[in-house]
């Protein structure tokens, strides 16, 4: 694993883009280090493709910039287009050409030739797994080797960052979890990847960082779990115990650390503050007041959770 870099590679500096009196994105701000794979999630609307296409040099802000590994994307487009992949939500292809012509045209586009477009083309068709499919025309592909090949379109030249934009949509389960490890192992490799989805279960096993967009402002960015814990401080747990519940609700409630103590049965459930060693100190107490305890278990909240608590459903 490449070790993530303090410089940061993406930047949003007070991003702006307005569409007459529609704010598409309004004052964004957020840095992605190396090796980071950012989580850009918001409902449809909320200003994602605006800001990934401003990255990619396709639009201009109306306010702010945004830097790719330090330069301007709107001082510098053509330095940030050469550290740049961009896979669209949706992509133009060619019927009559195969998977190879395709990247090939890209690569001879990218002003790459001889040996170093061979190993580009080489490296491509195998880390996308399409080298079995070389000769194969793209009017052939399934969904999943279609945006394989729009993948490998986007970093056949080998650029420090990729933006990905919906990746997996329309994509079986297996093709998203294939998809899934190739994104993890390009920010293995140093790569640094934007990507927006709406499978927000597979960005919370994916992403470094997320940051949740509505009507074009940033309501929340940070890793999972400080998100998670900026929403909900305190985790709900739930305890089953062989004998008396009440005699453990009554215990449990005597205690400053805990609350909301309800009974449901043999099972007692409350809200506890402190993190998980603070929850393994409390079962250890349990079993030492002589509580028999057949299952201990907490739960927090899932970036799902976290999404719908933080959005409001509101649409501009």
């Amino acid at each position: 694993m490449i070790a993530h870099s303090s410089h940061p590679i993406i930047e949003f500096r007070r991003l702006h883009r307005y569409f007459g009196l529609t704010q598409a994105v309004h004052d964004v701000s957020f840095t992605v280090g190396r090796g980071q794979v950012f989580g850009y999630i918001g409902p449809n609307g909320a200003g994602k493709t605006t800001s990934m296409r401003i990255l990619a040099t396709l639009d201009l802000p109306t306010w702010g910039d945004a830097f790719v590994d330090g330069f301007s994307c709107i001082n510098d487009p053509d330095r940030v287009r050469r550290r740049l992949g961009f896979m669209p939500d949706y992509f133009g292809t060619y019927s009559d050409v195969n998977c190879y012509e395709y990247l090939d045209f890209f690569a001879r586009s990218y002003g790459l030739v001889g040996r170093e477009r061979h190993r580009a083309l080489k490296h491509t068709m195998s880390f996308t797994r399409l080298d079995e499919l070389a000769e194969k025309p793209i009017r052939g592909l399934s969904k999943g080797m279609k945006q394989r090949l729009c993948l490998g379109r986007a970093m056949i030249h080998d650029p420090s960052v990729l933006i990905l934009d919906e990746p997996a949509n329309g994509l079986d389960p297996r093709a998203r979890i294939e998809l899934r490890e190739m994104i993890r192992q390009l920010a293995a490799d140093g790569k640094t990847v934007l990507v927006s989805s709406h499978i927000l279960t597979e960005l919370a096993e994916m992403c470094d960082v997320v940051g949740i967009i509505e009507r074009g402002q940033l309501l929340a960015v940070g890793s999972v779990a400080e998100i998670q814990k900026q929403q909900t401080p305190h985790r709900e747990v739930k305890v089953r115990v062989i004998g008396s519940a009440r005699s453990l609700a009554e215990w449990l409630g005597a205690r400053a650390d805990v609350s909301n103590v309800k009974l449901e049965g043999e099972f007692c459930r409350f809200t506890h503050e402190g993190e998980r060693e603070s929850e393994a100190a409390l079962l250890r107490e349990l079993v030492l007041a002589n509580f028999a305890i057949s299952e201990f278990g907490s739960h927090s909240q899932s970036l799902e959770d976290v999404f719908m608590a933080v959005t409001r459903g509101v649409v501009q």
